[in-house]
């Protein structure tokens, strides 16, 4: 089966939504626990949805939250590797 096709129930899964035709939680699950790759980006998604909801629930609390929040999210859209540093947007190199 296709990654791209488990990460989207998988992200469907994490949001509440059912997942596409044919991919019960077992199967997810079985996925999981033979492929590293999407076992990451389930680890990554789960982290930033945690992020996402404990900023959204009190911005006010803390006015340098939001600003953590885009950095953390930008490094985890450059992916593993990826050397933290803001770029605008941009990939380095």
């Amino acid at each position: 089966m296709h990654c791209s096709r488990i990460r989207t129930a998988l992200s469907a899964r994490l949001d509440g939504e059912e997942p596409p035709p044919g991919l019960t939680p077992g199967r997810l699950d079985d996925h999981l626990a033979g492929c590293r790759d999407c076992r990451r980006w389930d680890a990554r998604a789960r982290a930033l949805a945690a992020g996402l909801g404990r900023a959204a629930a009190h911005p006010e609390d803390d006015p340098a939250a939001a600003d953590a929040l885009l950095a953390r999210l930008r490094a985890a859209a450059a992916g593993p590797g990826a050397s933290g540093a803001d770029t605008g947007g941009k990939r380095a190199g």
